[in-house]
């Protein structure tokens, strides 16, 4: 299954802890090339169809501003490395945590699909569950918009999938 289909109860993700932090890792597969998919993660008009606005210096050592639509949060990140079409790097702080949460984005060709692996890492332990789900619902709202599809009820779908990552936790 690819992610251009509803994906309905099938879960993304693996939960882990690394040096006392979160890790949360996802992987899906898309109907469309690498470059297609390296643009919707990488172009600020694109993600504004699918995550979030995001606004400033999207280079390396780049600082920007996102919103992200599925939860409302809002806050700033730091563009780490951009590897054109194979991997995106960003690092930034939540308001009180002492450490700096990381996402990390590869992409993979593999025919005429693309394979991505997205991991965050550095989250307080006792919200892996909800970063978990949290993280699916972006994996699943970029299939949505690469498909043609709109973005999930994130509220709903917070619902249905927080429960299996509480599950992976235990």
């Amino acid at each position: 299954m690819t992610s251009n289909q509803r994906s309905g109860s099938r879960i993304l993700g693996t939960l882990r802890s690394a040096d006392g932090k979160g890790v949360v890792r996802m992987e899906d597969r898309y109907d469309t090339d690498i470059d297609d998919l390296w643009s919707a993660i990488t172009d600020p008009s694109r993600l504004a169809r699918w995550y979030g606005e995001v606004e400033g210096d999207l280079h390396v050592g780049g600082v920007f501003r996102l919103r992200v639509f599925a939860s409302g949060w809002e806050g700033f990140r730091r563009v780490e490395a951009c590897e054109p079409p194979r991997r995106l790097l960003v690092v930034g702080k939540e308001q009180d945590e002492p450490d700096e949460l990381v996402t990390e984005v590869t992409l993979t060709a593999d025919g005429d699909q693309t394979i991505l692996v997205m991991t965050e890492r550095g989250m307080p332990l006792e919200y892996l569950a909800g970063y978990g789900a949290g993280v699916q619902i972006h994996v699943e709202d970029l299939g949505a918009y690469i498909g043609g599809r709109e973005r999930c009820d994130s509220n709903a779908r917070m619902d249905e999938l927080f429960p299996a990552y509480q599950a992976l936790q235990d």
